[in-house]
C-alpha cells in the first residue's frame, strides 16, 4: 500500500522532514517514489515552515494513497491558512 509520511532529514535537535510517497513497507527515511512537500518545524523569520504540492497530493490520493496522521494533520492545517 502506497502512505504518504513523513521522511526525517536534518542535523541533530535541527529536524527537517519531507513529506514522501512511499510504500509502506520502506523504512522511514529510506525509498521513497515521490517528495510532495517538505515540513521544517523549527523554520524561523521569513523561512516557509509548510509547502505541500497539492495536486500531486491530491493524485496520490486518487489513486488509493492514505495520508499518515501527522500528514492529514499539516495538511488540513496548510489548507486553513491558504484560505
Amino acid at each position: 500500500m502506497v502512505v504518504i509520511r513523513l521522511a526525517r532529514g536534518g542535523a541533530k535537535k535541527r529536524p527537517f522532514f519531507n513529506i514522501v510517497a512511499t510504500d509502506s513497507r520502506n523504512r522511514r527515511d529510506g525509498r521513497f517514489i515521490e517528495r510532495v512537500g517538505y515540513y521544517n518545524p523549527v523554520a524561523s523569520g521569513a523561512e516557509v515552515t509548510l509547502s505541500v504540492n497539492a495536486e500531486r497530493l491530491a493524485y496520490w490520493e486518487q489513486n488509493g494513497a492514505q495520508l499518515s496522521p501527522t500528514v492529514a494533520r499539516l495538511v488540513k492545517q496548510s489548507t486553513k491558512a491558504a484560505a
